[in-house]
């Protein structure tokens, strides 16, 4: 991964983008990954990270590894990275005037940033959900779930309308809204359109959901909704989700990673691990203190 800001065009022309490769990998390897208990995608790994605007250097040296299908949260301090480490993962950071990327982040072996991988797929097998609910404010529901799959064309009407439904029912939204498809999506309750939001990401059959403070602005109610959703849904896809309510993250996560900042505010992995042994045994006396309330 180069330091010089990267063409956020992708490669056009030339070998074939590897994303769309390792999506048809053939069924046998993907029987053999399940015969060694491996999970046939989402496995993200992320070596020696570090994530720059301009030259104040807000991630540093991130060595992390997400097992697929499982829900990983991102804790700690404001200000320590977290919100700009998953931008790089799904390559939204290098849209910003200035921002750079260095190190490797690859997904089930594929290096995302490899000038054979087009950005904008990545963005759909790496997808993104806010943290505030941000339906398209022109498009109807319907309109707001199938907007991807529009955008790229290849999907017949009849499969347009069966996935908007399965999306939406994935997304627990569905007995609430199919009887006004046709409504907008900003006519929606702050928790109905982050819903509406999430049914939106996965309808493009993403293998990795970021998730940035997804329910920081919702209440207790619709939050409690979204964190069953994330619970399931991790079944299904890989699910990174930042939060600075560490009792969400004691709920929802399976693993948890802590950050937090050095001198210089770069923010940097302080430790990792199963979410159980963090918030009952943690490593690092500094992730103790956070857990417990002590700063942050």
């Amino acid at each position: 991964m180069a330091t010089e800001k990267r063409n956020t065009q992708g490669s056009s022309t030339g070998a074939k983008d590897e994303l769309a490769q390792a999506a048809a990998r053939p069924a046998a390897q993907a029987a053999s990954r399940a015969a060694a208990g491996e999970s046939d995608g989402g496995r993200l790994t992320l070596e020696n990270v570090s994530a720059r605007y301009g030259t104040f250097r807000a991630v540093k040296d991130v060595t992390l590894a997400v097992r697929p299908k499982s829900v990983t949260a991102l804790i700690g301090p404001s200000g320590c990275g977290k919100s700009t480490l998953i931008r790089t993962i799904n390559r939204m950071h290098e849209t910003l005037p200035g921002a750079t990327v260095t190190g490797s982040i690859s997904l089930d072996g594929v290096d995302l940033y490899s000038s054979n991988v087009d950005p904008v797929r990545a963005r759909r097998v790496v997808g993104m959900v806010f943290q505030k609910p941000n339906p398209f404010p022109t498009m109807s529901i319907s309109e707001n779930v199938s907007s991807g799959l529009r955008l790229t064309g290849g999907t017949s009407k009849s499969e347009i309308e069966g996935i908007v439904e399965d999306s939406l029912r994935r997304a627990a939204l569905w007995d609430e809204v199919k009887e006004k498809l046709n409504q907008p999506g900003t006519s929606l309750s702050g928790g109905q359109q982050q819903r509406l939001c999430i049914a939106r990401t996965i309808a493009v059959k993403p293998r990795v959901v970021l998730m940035d403070e997804p329910c920081s602005a919702l209440d207790p109610v619709a939050t409690l909704k979204i964190e069953e959703l994330i619970r399931d849904l991790a079944a299904e896809y890989t699910i990174v989700i930042v939060t600075h309510n560490m009792q969400q993250a004691s709920r929802v996560s399976d693993e948890t990673a802590f950050f937090s900042m050095d001198d210089d505010r770069a923010g940097y992995l302080v430790e990792t691990g199963p979410t159980a042994e963090m918030f009952t045994n943690p490593k690092q006396a500094l992730t103790e203190g956070y857990i417990q309330g002590r700063f942050g």
